[in-house]
């Protein structure tokens, strides 16, 4: 808890010096003896004897302090000496009292008569407020107290003592002290950030000896506790709509039993926030309801003094909510939304909230969604009239477009636009983490959709999820970093529909690999454009086209037997083509590139694998002979080297539609519809 500074140093006693703000390692310094860091906070009283994992940031609740050093409990300063090496005589409980900064408890203490008990024989611990504590009381409790010397202050002070003597190393997190009025508990916690608090009470200074007992010095002066949370519910008119919400979904036993929960309790004014609609859902919603309230119960006591910075804490309902503060106010998820902190029950301590906390699991896809980085496609859905599948009960997953695909707009909603639309939603709730490569997941457009994994991403066909699944009450959302473009055809039924690839179309049908890329299958085909023959000398492209078995050689090394969409690709990714030999896939600003050729479009969808349309002719390694030290070379391969030459010089850049437009426009040609 404390630092202590050790012999060696030049550092007196309270001298103050500002620290820069930077990361220190845990540490005991070789300075003054028995000599203490205090951390103080800028324009307060407020003050921690720091330990390191406090003091490693030097800021509290985001306010710069300062560090301050100061003698440690029991001993003093001598002129002319460094740090404080004198050790005062141990005192009686009483007579520590006026020493350690709680002369208020002392008079106190005096008024109720119980000094005789605490200067006299025994082994005592007593929690002493500080003397701020005392004045920072309201007038009428102070004056109740008071004024009724022998019996109200005397009882009081006797909750604040334990007949016992009570380290900080035997303070541990969760535990009950039997006090010395009437055995009532008081409850401890010892936090991992090295904050102990007594009743949400902060340690302020800690064992300091007597010859009786021990005293901690604590920032407030603490009250007994009889209520479990669920009477703090029952008698607080503020809470009157969460008192029914708890009723409905039967969580009282769970609030009525023993343990150590935080409930941020959301005020009648939290729920009137709510528009009117969401909260009736909620409300009469079972499953819904409980998701709400256990989203508010921190699994957990933690009081409003151990929190000096940000920090993650669960729910009961299994989610996490970010913890914080700033300045004198407790934040959740960022907002100053805690009206009242600290009401501590006897399995407990409850916040009062001013703002509801939905949880994901207790919302629909359409508010999911809005909240998310994907509104715009809520937008979308909504114009296709397709929002009935993100309000109501359905079990669905939807697959929605991050916000930059549409930066230039949303396309115009038809009946195409709109079956493509319905084909980004999927039957079923679904989660990431169960989906498997090969997966097939069916649409409300009655489409087929193929799930491929891979090692650096996780993609639904030619789109890939970018972000975490968030999963609402009925229906799951899936962040997508593109339009899905659902396969209409196979590779060949793809090929022949695109008047680019005509001369590759003939081409294959002249080698007989026609069936091959009819069939079932998992192709990745690098298509050659009809740009890319045109690159060749003609002569060469006649013999090529007459020559089928090597016009089958140089076709099968632009197929790879396994799909790999764009968003797999990586700095390079090696595939065996159909060939033998292997293609080399990479990415080069957002560009794909194949062989070192970019890449005109990428992933144009098929029911047996994906193409690429390029613009030259991809060679294998055996048609490179001048590579090929061991064998002459050959001119009729010389030939296909000039050709794709040919086809770098001629290469033109050719702006085309997005992928799904194109899709659209391949539609309407054929009137097949989705």
């Amino acid at each position: 808890m404390i630092v202590i500074v050790g012999p060696g140093s030049t550092l007196g006693v309270s001298t103050e010096r500002r620290e820069p703000y930077r990361t220190l390692f845990c540490f005991v310094v070789t300075c003054s003896p028995n000599v203490c860091a205090v951390q103080k906070l800028i324009g307060t009283n407020r003050k921690y004897f720091t330990n390191c994992k406090q003091w490693y940031q030097r800021k509290i609740c985001g306010k710069s302090t300062v560090i301050s050093y100061e003698c440690c409990p029991g001993y003093e300063k001598v002129p002319g000496e460094k740090g404080c090496p004198a050790a005062l005589p141990l005192s009686n409980i009483y007579e520590t009292l006026g020493v350690v900064g709680s002369a208020t408890t002392q008079l106190y203490s005096d008024r109720s008569n119980l000094r005789p008990e605490i200067e006299g024989p025994g082994s005592f611990t007593i929690f002493a407020p500080s003397n701020e504590a005392w004045a920072s009381l309201p007038a009428e409790t102070l004056d109740s107290l008071v004024s009724n010397v022998n019996i109200e202050l005397l009882n009081a002070l006797r909750y604040h003592m334990v007949n016992k003597r009570v380290l900080t190393d035997d303070l541990k997190h969760g535990t009950t002290l039997n006090s010395m009025y009437q055995d009532l508990p008081i409850q401890i916690h010892h936090y991992p950030n090295g904050i102990v608090t007594v009743n949400c009470a902060r340690l302020l200074k800690a064992d300091h000896h007597a010859t009786n007992g021990v005293v901690h010095v604590i920032d407030k002066v603490i009250s007994t506790t009889t209520n479990s949370i669920q009477q703090v519910i029952e008698t607080e008119e503020s809470l009157e709509t969460l008192r029914a919400a708890v009723a409905a979904s039967d969580l009282n036993s769970l609030l009525e039993s023993e343990g150590q929960y935080t409930l941020l309790a959301p005020t009648n004014e939290a729920f009137e926030k709510i528009p009117r609609e969401t909260l009736n859902r909620i409300l009469g919603d079972p499953e819904a309801l409980r998701d709400l309230l256990n989203h508010h119960i921190l699994k957990s006591a933690m009081c409003a003094e151990a929190i000096i910075a940000g920090l993650t804490m669960e729910t009961l309902e299994g989610t996490t909510l970010d913890v914080g503060c700033s300045g004198e106010e407790l934040t959740l998820n960022g907002k100053a939304i805690i009206a009242n902190k600290d009401v501590l029950a006897t399995n407990g301590v409850v916040h009062f909230v001013n703002e509801l906390l939905i949880p994901d699991s207790a919302k629909t896809l359409f508010e999911l969604a809005q909240e998310s980085e994907v509104s715009k496609s809520t937008d979308f859905f909504r114009q296709a009239g397709l929002s009935s599948h993100l309000t109501g009960s359905e079990q669905v997953t939807l697959l929605a477009p991050v916000n930059d695909v549409f930066k230039d707009g949303l396309p115009v909603v038809d009946s195409n636009m709109k079956n493509l639309l319905l084909n980004h939603i999927v039957r079923d709730q679904l989660s990431s983490k169960y989906l498997y490569h090969g997966q097939k997941l069916q649409t409300l457009g009655d489409k087929e959709l193929r799930v491929f994994v891979y090692r650096n991403n996780l993609c639904i066909e030619n789109a890939c999820i970018a972000a975490h699944d968030k999963r609402g009450r009925f229906g799951t959302l899936f962040i997508m970093d593109k339009m899905l473009t659902p396969p209409s055809g196979s590779v060949m039924d793809v090929l022949k529909a695109d008047h680019r690839f005509s001369t590759l179309v003939a081409a294959i049908q002249s080698a007989g690999l026609t069936e091959n890329l009819n069939r079932p299958g998992t192709f990745t085909v690098f298509a050659p454009t009809n740009e890319a023959f045109r690159a060749m000398p003609q002569g060469e492209l006649n013999k090529l086209m007459g020559n089928a078995k090597e016009l089958a050689n140089i076709l099968k090394f632009h197929v790879a037997d396994e799909i790999l969409v764009s968003g797999a690709v990586g700095a390079l990714v090696r595939l065996k083509s159909m060939q033998g030999d292997k293609l080399e896939v990479s990415m080069k600003n957002n560009v794909i590139h194949i062989n070192k050729e970019p890449v005109a479009e990428s992933d144009i969808m098929a029911t047996n694998g994906v193409i690429y349309a390029v613009n030259s002719v991809l060679q294998p390694q055996a048609s490179r002979p001048q590579e090929r030290g061991d064998e002459p070379a050959d001119p009729a391969l010389e030939i296909f080297k000039q050709a794709s030459a040919l086809s770098k010089v001629k290469y033109k850049k050719i702006s085309h539609s997005p992928v799904y437009t194109r899709l659209l426009a391949r539609m309407k040609e054929n009137s097949g519809g989705f």
